[in-house]
Parts: C-alpha cells; sequence; structure tokens
C-alpha cells in the first residue's frame, strides 16, 4: 500500500505527529521512544515486546539488518579512514596498526550496535511504519 492510502483514511487524519528526532535520540540511548522512561532492551540486543512505563507495544520492530548495514558504514569510514593517516604518517609499524585496527573495528562496532539499533525502532516507532500506526501491514 501507499503512503497516498494511509493518509486518506480517518485513522491518519486523528494522530498526533511523533518527533523524529528525540524518538531516535531516546532509541539511541535504549530508552522506549514512546517514553522515554523505561528500557528499550530485554537483554544484549532483543527488544521489549512492550514499554514497562507507557505500555506502547515494541514487538513491531523490524531493525533487521539496518543497524548491521549503519555499523559498517560507520566504522569503515571511521576506522579506515585512521588507518589510512596513520599509514601515511608512519606512527606505526604495520603489524601494530593491523593489530590496532582489528581492534578498534571490533571494539567500535560492538559499542555503536546498541544505539544504532535503538535508533532504527525509534524511528520506525516515530514514523509509524511496520504496526506502529495502528494499521495492520499488507504485503
Amino acid at each position: 500500500m501507499t503512503i497516498e492510502h494511509y493518509e486518506n483514511t480517518p485513522v491518519a487524519d486523528t494522530l498526533e505527529a511523533r518527533n523524529l528526532a528525540s524518538a531516535m535520540t531516546r532509541g539511541a540511548r535504549s530508552l522506549c521512544p514512546a517514553c522515554g522512561e523505561a528500557p528499550l532492551f530485554e537483554s544484549g540486543l532483543q527488544v521489549n515486546s512492550q514499554c514497562g512505563h507507557c505500555d506502547e507495544e515494541l514487538l513491531h520492530h523490524r531493525a533487521d539488518d539496518f543497524p548491521a548495514y549503519l555499523n559498517i558504514f560507520i566504522v569503515g569510514h571511521v576506522v579506515v579512514a585512521a588507518m589510512m593517516i596513520a599509514y601515511q604518517w608512519q606512527l606505526m609499524n604495520m603489524w601494530t596498526l593491523m593489530v590496532v585496527t582489528i581492534v578498534a573495528s571490533i571494539l567500535i562496532s560492538v559499542l555503536a550496535m546498541r544505539p544504532l539499533k535503538g535508533m532504527v525502532v525509534g524511528a520506525q516507532w516515530a514514523l509509524r511504519m511496520h504496526g506502529f500506526g495502528g494499521h495492520d501491514e499488507q504485503d
């Protein structure tokens, strides 16, 4: 179904706008995108099915692989740029540079994954995607 279909329904007329920036910020802080009070994640990267504070259903999210793609994009640009600068200026020998690059890539990837997934879930909630808008998904 197209966006125009949802814009012309009575449900779309009665729904209040959701702030995309605040929802993504709350998600990045691992908090519920609706209220910002309860934790978004149950454990690891597992999203709670419902907010413990505002009872917003969070099971509609479909973050899938998008946070991983964002993570690869960010880590690739940051680490490869730093590696190229270190190599060009000969700040360390090749083996040390290789070990530092690998460790930095793993560390940044692990630290960035949860905030990125939270941001994606927050964006989906704010944009009323995948059932967050009160309508059923139509394939």
